[in-house]
């Protein structure tokens, strides 16, 4: 289901976040360059927002869940549309994030391989 699967995915990408900030720290230590800091200063950045994204989207998946299962519970099983049209919109925001992690971790690979 989307929660279960959305919430894996979700820490697994916080998790790289760790990962590749340590490799930033790499780079910044190897490099003093203004080109060099100008890109550590943008991934910095984009770490810290795309945690932020997240810990924001989990945020409300697990709020979803909670509404679901209220929901379910006090109608028999039933679950109203604009509940089912939520996940929907969840499920969207959740594969946009995960093209977005993706796109930054591309051009993050670009980046070490220019200053590593």
């Amino acid at each position: 289901n989307l929660h279960d699967e959305a919430i894996r995915g979700l820490q697994f990408y916080k998790e790289e976040m760790d990962i590749l900030e340590t490799r930033l720290a790499e780079v910044a230590q190897k490099n003093t360059s203004w080109e060099a800091r100008q890109g550590i200063e943008h991934f910095q950045n984009q770490f810290i927002i795309q945690r932020n994204n997240i810990d924001e989207l989990k945020h409300r998946i697990n709020l979803h869940v909670q509404d679901m299962r209220t929901e379910s519970s006090n109608h028999t099983g039933h679950i109203p549309e604009e509940l089912v049209k939520k996940e929907k919109e969840l499920s969207a925001e959740y594969l946009g994030l995960e093209k977005i992690i993706n796109e930054i971790r591309q051009e993050f690979n670009r980046y070490l391989s220019k200053w590593m």
